[in-house]
């Protein structure tokens, strides 16, 4: 198990998937189970897509409570209700200031000392999402996370017409992004990330009104749309690695039961992150139940589009969560 954790940090860092050192004997049991040949195996597949009930049942619930916490800042400030105060990088909800990790550590870094209020204040954040766990932040609250979905939608249409072509980075870029931008907070004494995050530009043109900031974000989805698939939660956003790291205690999280996948592979196409969903590969399981990883951004992606029902979330400890 330690050495499992330990493998899922190393590959939110950046680095690939490797093939499991061991695999649980119940693992390999069921591994040597589906070894059929290439015919069984693609009219399995088939078949198991030919049943399956297309949903979206995770997609529609965070999308409408991603909606409605960006409402919800817009209206307390349209309305002056003093519900929700702020924007997402610094908020205060009936009193109590919520401060994003990222931003604080940002700030501290640009003043070269804690402030004692940005650290109370990041303290029920780091509680709420560190229990979310993942990524969670990214897919449930994050508008430009949602704005590039819907983007993202448009390159997979061009790609298929073979009008552009999807280019790859290496997922180390992010965390080599995230270094630099505390080298710069700490050096320049400026939040150089907080000028440029197209979440905080996205999340104060919706409560405070549009800027000029906006065209920054429009280059980067046009950049997505005819380059490179969401470049910028994938290879530089440090808000993701941030509050990955902080997922990584989560006791909810997305769990792959081997006995029921298929291997089709329908869930890695749609997941903003597929190097979480290594497992799902034929004869990558190490074990028969294996948690996805601290980088998984909990959209729900994969659990709508699984036929098979191998993936679904849990709650480590309770019964599943649906």
């Amino acid at each position: 198990m330690k050495g499992r954790f330990l493998e899922q940090i190393k590959l939110m860092l950046g680095q690939a998937p490797q093939k499991p050192a061991e695999i649980s004997p119940e693992a390999q049991q069921i591994h040597k189970m589906k070894r059929l040949t290439k015919e069984d195996f693609e009219a399995m597949k088939k078949h198991v897509r030919d049943h399956a009930l297309e949903k979206h049942t995770w997609r529609n619930r965070r999308w409408t409570v991603l909606i409605l916490v960006n409402l919800l800042f817009t209206f307390s400030f349209w309305l002056d209700i003093q519900i929700l105060e702020g924007a997402l990088t610094a908020s205060r909800f009936v009193g109590f200031h919520l401060i994003d990790l990222n931003s604080a550590l940002q700030v501290m870094l640009a003043h070269k000392h804690i402030i004692v209020n940005l650290f109370i204040g990041t303290a029920t954040v780091f509680l709420l999402w560190a229990a979310l766990g993942g990524r969670s932040f990214c897919s449930w609250a994050c508008p430009y996370h949602l704005v590039a979905e819907w983007f993202e939608a448009l390159h997979l249409k061009l790609v298929e017409k073979k009008w552009v072509s999807d280019h790859q980075f290496h997922r180390g870029a992010r965390t080599v992004m995230w270094v630099l931008f505390s080298l710069l907070a700490l050096v320049t004494g400026f939040t150089v990330f907080e000028t440029l995050s197209p979440t905080g530009i996205l999340s104060r043109a919706l409560i405070y009104g549009p800027s000029l900031a906006l065209g920054w974000v429009a280059l980067l989805l046009v950049f997505e749309v005819v380059y490179s698939r969401r470049a910028w939660c994938r290879y530089v956003c440090p808000i993701g690695l941030t509050y990955g790291a902080v997922g990584t205690i989560s006791p909810v999280r997305v769990v792959y039961d081997l006995n029921h996948c298929f291997h089709e592979g329908d869930c890695r196409k749609v997941c903003l992150v597929p190097h979480v969903l290594e497992m799902v590969i034929k004869g990558r399981s190490p074990d028969v139940k294996v948690p996805v990883g601290p980088d998984c951004t909990r959209c729900g992606l994969c659990v709508d589009t699984c036929p098979s029902g191998a993936l679904k979330f849990e709650v480590k400890g309770l019964n599943k969560l649906l």
